[in-house]
């Protein structure tokens, strides 16, 4: 069962329509051009939290009603409001990253809240997302925020027992269905860093621990337990996945970037592992235009709502790891990184 390096490192894919090299500008040019997005407006973050929260709140009372009268088909109205949760997480994001309001504590009272929601301890995740975008691409700095991922020759390495393990976990039945639940049911309930967990990522735990309890007993007291797990079950649980598979795609994809400690630059782990992931207009409106993940990798600072100004201000950004909806599927076949042809790569033997 050995792997042929050369053969497996020799299929491709999709090809790359473009690259960080084909942009005649540097990175600090990049960041410098890029800042004068940084700026958020109140008012219209104001208003992406409302027509945020209110329909995912209109969609969670309506099926709701729907399961106490009895109406299953009101279940349906789980996908949407699943969406909604998600873009509810993606302004958390941005409040982590400090650009959803101008002041931080604005910022760090809005994430907090809803973290609650989709059961994220805000100040935990806060710490541990900023060493993802600070190592991303580091082949010398893995585990970071970020989905394990071998090269070949670590995978050659293994024992046969370990090879399957890791197989296992790029599944996409485990990738997408039992580590979506892992990460946000049971993972979250306890600091990233475990062991080096300091006062704050305890406090940003059980404080959102504490807090998800209560809410849960109060409106279970309200509504009832039953109905209130038959709606918001199915919700997490679909919010969880679609978040983990973007996560997936953002970084999982044929062209992208690794390279050792000596080799890595922040910005092209930043540009060049990051995908552009270009999806349909409502789609990327519902994920809150985290697929312009390479500008957001670059400067993070940058308010989810503005980096469509980017692309369009850009237009040559628009290439840079491009990835469709059709495309993206391709890489859940990928697991390997060679370090040979520098692209990701399948388990396929030859």
């Amino acid at each position: 069962m050995a792997l042929q390096s050369a053969s497996v490192c020799s299929r491709t894919t999709l090809p790359s329509e473009a690259s960080p090299e084909s942009l005649p500008i540097d990175d600090k040019q990049w960041v410098k051009l890029l800042a004068r997005y940084r700026t958020p407006s109140v008012r219209r973050s104001l208003f992406e939290l409302a027509v945020t929260v209110v329909p995912f709140l209109l969609l969670w009372s309506a099926t709701l009603v729907g399961v106490k009268l009895g109406h299953w088909y009101s279940l349906a109205l789980v996908l949407p409001a699943a969406f909604f949760l998600v873009r509810l997480f993606m302004i958390q994001h941005d409040c982590g990253h400090g650009s959803f309001f101008r002041k931080r504590r604005a910022n760090d009272l809005l994430g907090r809240a809803i973290g609650v929601l989709t059961l994220t301890p805000y100040a935990d995740w806060r710490q541990s997302h900023a060493q993802h975008h600070a190592t991303s691409g580091n082949l010398d700095r893995r585990g970071k925020g970020d989905i394990d991922l071998l090269t070949v020759a670590e995978y050659q390495a293994l024992p046969r027992w370990r090879r399957l393990a890791y197989r296992l976990s790029r599944h996409p039945f485990v990738l997408l269905v039992l580590a979506p639940v892992y990460v946000f049911v049971l993972r979250h309930r306890l600091p990233n860093d475990l062991w080096r967990a300091g006062r704050a990522a305890w406090l940003s735990t059980l404080s959102t621990n504490a807090a998800i309890l209560g809410l849960t007993v109060g409106m279970g007291l309200l509504v009832g337990f039953g109905d209130l797990l038959l709606v918001q079950l199915p919700i997490t649980l679909l919010a969880s996945s679609i978040g983990i598979w973007l996560f997936y795609v953002q970084h999982q994809f044929e062209h992208t970037y690794w390279a050792p400690e000596g080799e890595w630059t922040y910005y092209r782990g930043a540009m060049q592992g990051s995908s552009h992931y270009d999806l349909p207009g409502p789609l990327r409106w519902l994920t809150a235009n985290i697929g312009v993940h390479h500008v957001h990798h670059l400067l993070s600072s940058i308010p989810s709502y503005r980096l469509n100004e980017v692309l369009r201000d850009y237009p040559k950004l628009r290439e840079v790891g491009r990835l469709t909806l059709r495309q993206s599927l391709q890489c859940l076949r990928l697991g390997l990184w060679c370090e040979e042809r520098q692209r990701l790569v399948s388990f396929k033997l030859r």
